[in-house]
């Protein structure tokens, strides 16, 4: 591995460590990903205890809270200490509106959120990030688990001369692309934005990579062969460098909060014909910028 992209994983793995009075948090790996306890999510949370979750968001990523038994409007208020709730596209009539059911089983042809992507980059105001909380878990085995990858070391272990060629690029996001060649419904607007291909974290100011393979159509400044091939190369990243990685197993009970606007994530659909079902809330965000 180059020394420019030890550097990066250094620079983060060498960071002081994090005090926290009120919660516990253990990291999953070095570079992102930590299990919180110490608190029951069912109930409302102090000021304290909310003020050092979110100061463990801005530093993991990604955030596992096992054996919580909440109900959804428990969920939507820990949801809401991180902002306004993010509207569900294509809600059925009659259902929570803040609140995706995801579910698969044995007549599933496809599950939500399986290719590494970050949640609805096509809006012009992606979410901040998401809650998935778990409560059903395949009957056998211990299949369904996530991925989780740090968009901030992506783009830190690229080359100084990829960094100075794609900081001042931008590409086009288009929400048809996600449906993978089917036809939405007519009601459903299909979002198509441009965004900065490598952004910066509105908390922190951190540099990312913000592309995907899921929404990504090109990048506006390059020809259609150049966009693809760098398109391409980045989805390798993302795909082959296990260390921009964790791996979150799931037990029923378990929620997880991570940060959409520095993660990417994939879903692994490898417990086909049995079942899983999960709920999800997410959190309004912002508009990218550079």
């Amino acid at each position: 591995m180059e020394q420019f992209a030890l550097d990066a994983i250094k620079a983060i793995t060498t960071r002081p460590p994090e005090v926290y009075d009120h919660i516990t948090v253990d990291a999953l790996t070095p570079v992102i990903g930590a299990e919180v306890s110490g608190l029951d999510l069912s109930k409302e949370l102090t000021e304290e205890q909310v003020a050092e979750v979110k100061r463990a968001f801005l530093r993991h990523h990604v955030l596992v809270f096992r054996d919580q038994e909440i109900n959804g409007e428990e969920h939507k208020r820990f949801a809401r200490h991180f902002g306004e709730l993010h509207p569900v596209a294509l809600a059925p009539e009659g259902s929570d509106p803040h609140i995706l059911e995801i579910s698969a089983d044995a007549e599933s042809r496809n599950v939500a959120g399986h290719g590494w992507h970050a949640d609805g980059t096509a809006d012009l105001r992606p979410s901040l990030g998401s809650m998935l909380y778990v409560t059903r878990t395949p009957e056998v085995g211990s299949g369904g688990d996530t991925m989780f990858a740090n968009m901030h070391l992506a783009y830190e272990m690229l080359s100084p001369a990829m960094k100075a060629l794609l900081d001042p690029m931008t590409a086009v996001h288009n929400g048809l692309l996600a449906w993978e060649g089917a036809t939405p419904p007519p009601e459903y607007d299909v979002p198509v934005n441009t965004h900065p291909v490598v952004a910066r974290h509105p908390d922190t100011g951190r540099k990312l990579l913000f592309i995907n393979g899921i929404y990504v159509s090109h990048i506006e400044q390059l020809s259609k062969g150049e966009s693809r091939a760098i398109i391409d190369m980045i989805v390798k990243q993302i795909t082959n460098t296990a260390l921009l990685s964790c791996r979150v197993r799931w037990t029923p009970n378990t929620l997880v909060f991570w940060d959409n606007r520095c993660v990417q994530h994939h879903a692994i659909w490898d417990y086909f014909p049995y079942s899983r079902y999960a709920q999800r809330v997410a959190i309004a965000g912002h508009r990218p910028t550079a």
